[in-house]
């Protein structure tokens, strides 16, 4: 046997899940109960007490057998050898007695004969007529009526609580009520819930009283009052654990709605499943009768055909089947309730409007779904539930948690250590990972460089006007965002920016409108495809930008970049290996005075750098050019001064190379090259002169032309001997002169010795020897003056 314990764990369910459970299923699960004892308590009555009572219905007296088993039974058919002992007892002992005596004692000792119809059926026929009629004369439903209810209350039962059960459902409600309860909970749902009351306090009293002194000091003193210290690190630790949980069931709950559909179908079930019961029920509740006939075909056992049978159990049943019937019909009332709960509004949405109009708040989402679906059942428990849980979906409510947690932990002085200087003396600061911006990194007035890397939500306040030194920012993957006044101060101050992305989408919008910016960097994805999202189109406001540097994997150069073409004096673009194929944009930078293209692929100079008539500094490295015969068309740039096509596959300089007279820096260090042409020595303006690297197998003798040459790379050559002519460059210098050692001792001594000459008297002592030679300066007392002597005769 089962206890009623054991049959009442299937309507058991978590105490923490009793928050999704509204009035009506709480109301439906003690109905339950009820029903599943009145089931007990009928099938323990039917166990013990249950039982008919039979005996043969005989219409006609007159039609009683006389003869066989019935005969036996009648007094008229007793027969003389029945009564004769009898008789001879009595005589025997009265024989004595005088006749009054024994006339009484005849009178006395003769029973009276038994009333009504006689039967002659022992005790066990009657037991067995008894089972018999009970199987076949009593209706099956006053039978197995405990039973039936017995598996309808289990099933109802089972029905109520199936989507606590269900595994695809339970694990997201378990995971929901855990979450509940935590934001219920937390002290930070407390904090913010506290502080948005007493926002709404000074509001209202700001909007009350009048502008006087009295009521000002006593709405600060309230204030105050209000402010609660900043919570220990751990509340602030397990809040944004709390954030990111809430985040990512959102996304898990909201994609289906499972739970909904399973809640709405277990309401249907038992609907139907007490229309079902109601239906029969009624139909065997008039069944239930006390007399019954029963007619088995056992006659020729029994010598009857017919009994007269009571059930004793059929009053009692009545009522309990009549206490069922109502209790059905409460719980289908309840679960019609619940049916119209569900279908009169659309539960798969949950907005939080009204938490959002009594809070500060204002950015909780509504919902969807599931999880709109659990929202609206825990509404039905406690609507303050639903008020503290919105709190986790703010995103204000994270940021402003993170801002207290990143203030308390990052203070002014833990911030002063990581200052450090650069190598142009520059106080500079490195910020790495952090949840977002400190705003103790504003009272670092003198701070010159900020360097912010990995920080998803750094924010500039106005306090940003503080940082008068402030002159370079660096935002790595960094989506910064300023407010108005501080975006004034930086447009006005800021001159050095560096932004590095992974797409395009991150570079804030306000840094094209930062017109005193001097130099900007952008470094990440600015392929062509994306070209008219990155809004290059906006650097026309950024009117004093001089350098402009490109690091991506462009296909193509920009055509708004010309917008900067009148002020713009260096252009760098340092692409990832990805061929630049359209440079016709170049051609309108007229003022470029320096230009970067490295690892552009680029198989030739390309022409539109022939029209930068300004450009003194081109560089070409790391790129795939095999020839340079337009090299011929740099002598239309009088102002080219360096050029360098290193780290390339060129093997010969074209002869033509003599025509640029104006190059004072040749760079063609990592080439092939294995020959210099004469006409290259006519660049007699050449200062520096990089061909290391390269399959040189000797130097011409014209090198001495290079009377300027103060630097030459030749390391990395197949070079036998160096020309003894290389002392005819009087600016080269040992130091300046790049060679393996065993080369330079190929020179003639006079030679060595003429590029060993160091010149070891520094330029202040020039300048003394100077003042020393003249003589007014044994009589001048002032040194500025004979200074001043000693570098004129300098």
């Amino acid at each position: 046997m089962f206890t009623l314990t054991e049959i009442a764990s299937l309507n058991d369910i978590q105490p923490t899940y009793r928050i999704l459970k509204p009035w009506w299923d709480v109301f439906m699960d003690y109905l339950g109960l009820v029903m599943l004892m009145l089931a007990i308590f009928t099938m323990t009555m039917q166990f013990t007490k249950d039982q008919v009572a039979c005996l043969p219905y005989l219409e006609d007296p007159e039609s009683s057998p006389q003869s066989g088993p019935h005969a036996a039974n009648t007094p008229q058919a007793m027969s003389p050898a029945t009564t004769a002992p009898l008789a001879t007892t009595i005589s025997m002992a009265t024989k004595d007695l005088p006749d009054s005596a024994v006339h009484e004692i005849h009178t006395t000792n003769v029973q009276p004969q038994p009333t009504g119809k006689k039967t002659n059926l022992d005790f066990q026929q009657y037991i067995f007529i008894n089972q018999m009629c009970y199987h076949f004369a009593l209706p099956w439903y006053s039978k197995y009526f405990p039973y039936l209810t017995l598996i309808h209350t289990i099933v109802l039962m089972v029905s109520s609580n199936f989507w606590f059960k269900y595994p695809k459902t339970s694990s997201k409600i378990e995971h929901f009520v855990s979450i509940l309860g935590r934001c219920f909970e937390s002290p930070w749902t407390t904090k913010a819930l506290s502080e948005t009351a007493c926002e709404d306090s000074e509001e209202n009293k700001q909007r009350l009283t009048s502008a006087t002194s009295g009521p000002r000091q006593v709405s600060q003193e309230e204030k105050e009052d209000c402010a609660s210290p900043n919570p220990p690190r751990q509340y602030g630790e397990q809040a944004k654990a709390l954030f990111e949980k809430v985040r990512k069931f959102r996304a898990h709950v909201e994609d289906s709605d499972l739970i909904y559909k399973l809640y709405v179908a277990q309401t249907i079930v038992k609907t139907a499943k007490f229309i079902l019961i109601l239906s029969y029920t009624s139909t065997f509740l008039v069944k239930i009768n006390f007399k019954h006939y029963c007619k088995p075909d056992i006659q020729h056992l029994i010598g009857y055909s017919q009994f007269l049978c009571t059930h004793n159990m059929a009053f009692m049943l009545n009522k309990l089947l009549i206490s069922y019937v109502a209790l059905i019909v409460i719980y289908g009332m309840t679960c019609l309730y619940s049916l119209f709960w569900v279908f009169r509004r659309p539960l798969k949405e949950y907005s939080f409007e009204k938490v959002r109009e009594e809070s500060s708040f204002s950015d909780i989402p509504d919902v969807k779904n599931d999880f709109a679906f659990l929202l609206h059942m825990v509404d039905q428990y406690d609507q303050l539930y639903s008020k503290r849980f919105g709190v986790f979906l703010s995103e204000v409510s994270e940021n402003k948690l993170r801002e207290i947690s990143l203030n308390h932990e990052w203070t002014f002085e833990k911030l002063r250590q990581l200052v450090t200087r650069n190598t142009q003396d520059q106080q500079e600061l490195h910020l790495f990972m952090l949840s977002g911006l400190p705003n103790a990194v504003f009272d670092l007035t003198d701070l010159d460089i900020l360097k912010l890397e990995l920080i998803p939500d750094a924010r500039f306040t106005a306090k940003v006007s503080q940082m008068t030194s402030l002159l370079e920012l660096h935002l790595c993957h960094c989506s910064a965002k300023v407010e108005q006044t501080g975006f004034a101060f930086l447009r006005d101050h800021l001159r050095c920016l560096h932004v590095k992305f992974t797409d395009v989408a991150e570079i804030p919008a306000w840094v094209y409108l930062l017109r005193s910016l001097r130099e900007l960097n952008l470094v990440g994805n600015l392929n062509s495809e994306n070209n008219k999202m990155i809004g290059l189109e906006s650097m026309r406001d950024l009117r004093h930008l001089k350098t402009l540097c490109l690091k991506s994997n462009l296909t193509k150069m920009p055509t708004n970049i010309t917008d900067l073409s009148p002020h713009l004096i260096k252009l760098v673009v340092h692409n990832d290996g990805t061929k630049l194929m359209v440079l016709n944009s170049l051609k309108k930078m007229t003022s470029l005075i320096e230009l970067e293209l490295h690892n552009c692929e680029l198989e030739r100079i390309p022409h539109a750098i022939f029209s930068l008539t300004n450009l003194q500094d081109l560089d070409l490295k790391s790129n795939n050019i095999r020839t340079i015969e337009e090299i011929i068309s740099f002598q239309h740039l009088k102002r080219l001064a360096c050029l360098k096509l290193w780290h390339n596959k060129i093997s010969s300089i074209p002869s033509s190379i003599g025509q640029v007279k104006s190059l004072e820096a040749l760079h063609l260090n990592h080439n092939k090259l294995e020959s210099l042409p004469p006409q290259l020595f006519r660049c007699t303006k050449l200062k520096v002169l990089c061909l290391s690297h390269n399959a040189l197998t000797t130097l011409p003798e014209a090198m001495s032309q290079l009377v300027q040459l103060s630097q030459l790379e030749l390391r990395g050559n197949c070079l036998d001997r160096l020309p003894a002519t290389l002392a005819n460059c009087r600016l080269l210098r040992k130091s300046g002169l790049v060679v393996e050692d065993h080369l330079f001792d190929t020179l003639p001594l006079e030679a060595k010795e003429s590029i060993s000459r160091e010149t070891n008297v520094s330029f202040t002592t020039v300048i003394l020897a100077n003042t020393v030679r003249s003589p007014s300066c044994l009589v001048m007392k002032d040194f500025l003056q004979c200074l001043l002597i000693g570098v004129v005769g300098l």
